[in-house]
């Protein structure tokens, strides 16, 4: 690790808890998926990350196309849910949680202790009265939760998006905590970002000034966007769940990317593919597995055309 700040502690958990855990997310997830918002897609059934960024992909090409100015401002947390206020768990009743299960997860912080190992050693417990587990079952999707609490509450007035059907304006698009704002002039993206880094502060979770991106298409304003007298960077392209988008439109850059990616994961197994000692199959199995994965990553979201054929 080079960076201390990079640091996150792990809790080790016993299995009978892991497995009580897994039930009470299966319960829970029963519960919430449905008041969870449609632009969340994080640790959801039947959704993923190319889902968001195929609509990403869309909404840039037909803004390109339209010749519509639009704003996208990727938005990074400092340490995500390993920041994340207990209390917040408070916002599960929100999500039509049964009582029971609030209650059950708060006791479960109650008088919480923690031993560290370090070179082999065990130190004293001592108790932990903020943020919560991280390697617990639980946390990701409570986070998620919090997140999308947070979404509900600062896009509450429906007036900073980008406008998605004759009725219904798209303020953002969420993967957990993967969050992409979308909206079409500078001052509704100002506000929009202000009103974010307002709602999450309070709770515990800061917006990363310095990995917070913005780009932008077809804007005549030339004004960076701000948070806290701190300029965000402007980008002419970001890496957004995996898949490259720029300001080109298309999806030349990611395809270029994933070609470079798939050849240096086939070459650093080359050791495999001349041996006699591995049947034909295994090497297609290894081939499938660890290079063409790479390769085609993110590939239903491209936009085939004659170059990318090429």
């Amino acid at each position: 690790m080079s960076k201390c700040e990079n640091h996150r502690g792990i809790t080790l958990l016993s299995v009978p808890r892991k497995v009580f855990n897994r039930v009470l997310l299966n319960r829970m997830k029963d519960a919430e998926d449905a008041p969870i918002r449609d632009q969340q897609s994080g640790f959801r059934k039947d959704r993923s990350c190319t889902d968001q960024v195929a609509t990403l992909r869309i909404i840039v090409e037909q803004s390109l196309e339209w010749n519509s100015s639009l704003y996208i401002n990727f938005i990074d947390y400092e340490k995500s849910f390993y920041s994340e206020d207990r209390r917040t768990l408070g916002k599960l009743r929100q999500y039509v949680v049964p009582e029971k299960i609030v209650n059950i997860i708060w006791n479960s912080y109650d008088g919480l202790q923690c031993k560290v190992v370090h070179g082999g050693q065990l130190t004293d417990a001592f108790h932990v009265m903020t943020r919560v587990r991280q390697g617990c079952l639980l946390s990701p999707f409570l986070f998620l939760l919090v997140v999308d609490w947070i979404m509900k509450i600062s896009t509450s007035e429906r007036k900073h998006g980008i406008q998605w059907t004759a009725q219904n304006q798209l303020d953002d698009l969420d993967f957990a905590d993967d969050l992409a704002l979308l909206s079409h002039t500078h001052e509704q993206m100002q506000m929009k970002t202000a009103s974010v880094a307002a709602i999450s502060a309070p709770i515990g979770l800061n917006i990363h000034k310095r990995k917070t991106k913005v780009l932008k298409f077809k804007t005549d304003n030339s004004n960076p966007i701000t948070l806290d007298d701190e300029t965000l960077e402007d980008v002419e392209s970001f890496t957004y769940l995996g898949s490259i988008i720029d300001e080109q439109g298309g999806s030349d850059s990611d395809v270029k990317t994933r070609i470079g990616r798939a050849r240096t994961a086939f070459l650093q197994l080359k050791n495999i593919w001349n041996p006699k000692q591995l049947s034909t199959n295994i090497k297609v199995r290894i081939f499938s597995t660890n290079v063409k994965a790479v390769l085609l990553y993110g590939a239903e979201t491209w936009r085939i055309t004659i170059s990318i054929c090429k």
